[in-house]
């Protein structure tokens, strides 16, 4: 019995999420059945960042068991013949019996992407969110600024969630603009759910001076999701690095 690691990139567009869901389609259902069609196994992946619905990623990880004797690093040329056109493995390769991803202390890095010009770009629609109301990108850079460290993140993370601490620590919050494409970036050691979501609708209500960029900190202070901006919407977030500290 050998553990295979893959790095997993796909667009999320047609997915019900990650995670294996009854009756839906996903990336794990996905990842799940053409490994069992390649290996002639039950396999059951483990994946180590449960995206939302719509929501797409450049590297996910995800590992599996195996008794095949196929090596690790050829897995990824073989499952690809049997993945749909939007999943693609962009690595393979064996690792340790005990590794798991969700156990092990890693620094990911999220990219949301904001179209903000008078007319949406349908070619564009599946990755940005749009939006013609002005946003300004200073005092969106102001208010990322006060959500870098370790924070009590409750009012960034959505009902339903099941972690047992709110407490996540921020490494980098970046706000940027390249001509019409304002693009929000964080990195951290692990996010809530629809914490990076709410981060970018959050920082988009700064942005559109609903309010000062100081307002994050009492956000913050309050511990309450009512007291933070909307959830962006999924197709503007993609899971872009994804680093094994």
């Amino acid at each position: 019995m050998k553990r295979v690691m893959l790095s997993v990139a796909y667009d999320g567009t047609a997915y019900s999420g990650y995670q294996v869901q009854e009756n839906a389609r996903t990336i794990e259902g996905e990842l799940n059945r053409c490994l069992g069609d390649l290996l002639k196994e039950d396999i059951k992946v483990i994946g180590g960042s449960r995206t939302d619905a719509g929501v797409h990623a450049l590297c996910n990880v995800a590992v599996f068991d195996t008794q095949a004797r196929m090596p690790g690093e050829r897995m990824s040329y073989a499952l690809n013949q049997r993945l749909p056109e939007d999943i693609r493995i962009r690595e393979s390769r064996e690792v340790g019996a005990g590794f798991h991803p969700r156990r092990c202390l890693s620094r990911k890095t999220y990219t949301y992407k904001i179209l903000n010009t008078a007319f949406p770009v349908p070619t564009r629609r599946l990755y940005s969110y749009f939006t013609y109301v002005p946003l300004d990108v200073g005092k969106m850079q102001e208010a990322a600024v006060h959500l870098v460290g370790e924070h009590d993140f409750k009012s960034f993370c959505s009902a339903g969630s099941q972690a047992e601490s709110t407490v996540r620590k921020i490494e980098c919050l970046e706000v940027t603009c390249e001509g019409e494409e304002i693009t929000i970036q964080v990195a951290g050691n692990g996010f809530l759910y629809n914490m990076v979501r709410i981060i970018a609708g959050t920082l988009m209500e700064a942005g559109r001076g609903i309010w000062e960029p100081a307002y994050m900190k009492e956000i913050l202070e309050a511990r309450d999701r009512r007291a933070a901006g909307p959830t962006a919407p999924a197709c503007g977030l993609c899971l872009t690095g994804y680093e094994f500290l």
